[in-house]
């Protein structure tokens, strides 16, 4: 997919406004972007749930060069529209996906200041009954695709002195779910690869954000196989997590739990996972 670079402006400086989505992603920022308040974004699963909503989330806040990508064609285009980005449809769990979507970003936009990994799937169920497929989708989607990626994009950043990397995890990699425990072993490697990015990047200028969701009231829990049914605890929206996002890339935080009462939970099971088990056994 190729597109054609923004028309030059008047002889006197002054730019009209660019007419066409691409050509808005295309126009040079003011300055080179600081991440947290502006500058190339590039977020995956784009095409609905906790991705959309980034994408919205950032197109409103303003200053944000969009690149979206998901595997739903026509969805991501439909949000590529309201959030005036550019559509960059891939599977990223083929080979060599995340390099290919690393440099059709470069290609378009000329820098990445922010990756939001937004792409996930679940499924729920006894493991033992569990298709082979679907751990290998798993594993594949939630965990491999994303480091993939962030191994195509972070020596950008890195060559810049800036950015920032985000994951968006889940309160089942921090305690382990009943019921997900494919999904909650991949989240829980991807929180391990979060801390040790960031030993790794100190000084480098690139921080890396971990942002921890319970339950979020997307399609992501009917895919799974197995809808939410529990009145409590109660799903937090979409948009909720992506204001959570929007946060850690503005103050630069690493972890960021929604809503924040669950670093309770967490926490419990770090200092007396003893206790911690008793009270999942009876409560769930």
């Amino acid at each position: 997919m190729s597109h054609a670079p923004s028309p030059p402006g008047p002889p006197d400086g002054t730019r009209t406004a660019p007419a066409t989505a691409e050509e808005r992603c295309a126009a040079p920022l003011t300055g080179r972007g600081r991440t947290g308040r502006g500058g190339t974004a590039l977020v995956t699963g784009a095409s609905s749930g906790i991705g959309a909503a980034v994408a919205r989330r950032l197109a409103a806040e303003g200053g944000w060069r969009l690149a979206l990508n998901g595997r739903d064609v026509t969805r991501l285009e439909q949000v590529a529209a309201l959030a005036n980005g550019i559509a960059l449809p891939a599977d990223l769990t083929r080979p060599g996906a995340g390099r290919r979507l690393t440099e059709l970003v470069l290609d378009h936009l000329g820098q990445v200041d922010l990756l939001v990994a937004g792409a996930g799937v679940g499924w729920a169920g006894d493991f033992t009954g569990m298709p082979a497929a679907r751990i290998d989708e798993i594993v594949g989607v939630d965990l491999l695709a994303t480091v993939h990626l962030v191994r195509a994009v972070l020596p950008h950043m890195v060559a810049a002195g800036s950015g920032r990397v985000v994951l968006i995890g889940s309160l089942a990699g921090c305690v382990g779910v009943r019921g997900e425990a494919v999904y909650s072993a991949a989240k829980a490697a991807l929180g391990t690869f979060a801390d040790s990015l960031r030993y790794e990047l100190r000084g480098t200028g690139v921080g890396v954000s971990l942002v921890i969701p319970g339950v979020v009231d997307t399609p992501f829990f009917d895919r799974r196989g197995i809808p939410y049914t529990r009145s409590w605890p109660r799903a937090v929206s979409p948009e909720r997590v992506a204001d959570a996002v929007h946060a850690a890339v503005l103050h630069g935080r690493d972890e960021v739990y929604v809503p924040g009462w669950l670093r309770l939970p967490a926490r419990v099971r770090g200092a007396a996972p003893g206790l911690y088990r008793r009270l999942a056994a009876r409560f769930g």
